[in-house]
């Protein structure tokens, strides 16, 4: 018999949304009009409502249509920073993308998860950081906790699981560094 016991789960433990239930109804409503929407809002727009709902962000930041971002009070987006069409940025804990950081098409960023090694399932959420001019690429996923180095690229369809050091170019399912991003510099 399984030792799995889904029944015993509390959605409380380890999971402070930081603000309160019709905060969190607002964004939504928002989010499907702005964001979720294949409606090319003017990116200004969108960083409109993120500024309204407690993201810091930079000016000039790039925001797709069909951004899925799930609490804007624990996002940072730097300046000049790109988000593209359908990434995910599941953002339980503290998420930042640094100045001049692209998130590209598809890519998750996934801030949650959940203990398996555990009965009940608890959670266990981790922040994300992808710091200035990094690159995830188109359909990357992008674990809790972990750190993308700067000016780092991400492959498309890499899985990033661990922390990626600056300046590397990383590739693969789990990803590794396979190279350097400017041509004069080795890893």
């Amino acid at each position: 018999m399984s030792r799995v016991r889904n029944d015993l789960f509390d959605n409380k433990e380890g999971y402070a949304r930081g603000r309160p239930f019709v905060t969190m109804a607002l964004w939504q409503l928002v989010k499907t009009a702005f964001f979720m929407t294949t409606f090319p809002w003017p990116s200004s727009v969108k960083v409109f409502w993120l500024r309204r709902f407690g993201t810091k962000i930079g000016t000039g930041a790039c925001i797709k249509p069909r951004v899925n971002i799930h609490l804007p009070w624990k996002l940072t987006v730097g300046a000049h920073a790109w988000i593209g069409e359908d990434a995910v940025l599941l953002n339980f804990e503290a998420m930042k993308i640094g100045n001049h950081a692209c998130i590209s098409q598809g890519a998750f960023l996934c801030g949650g998860n959940h203990d398996f090694s555990t009965e009940n399932m608890r959670y266990r959420h981790g922040k994300i950081t992808v710091c200035d001019g990094a690159w995830v690429g188109a359909r990357a996923f992008v674990a809790p906790g972990v750190t993308i180095g700067e000016d780092c690229v991400i492959c498309a369809c890499g899985v990033v699981t661990a922390n990626m050091p600056a300046g590397a170019v990383c590739k693969g399912n789990p990803c590794k560094p396979s190279g350097h991003r400017w041509k004069s510099q080795q890893i």
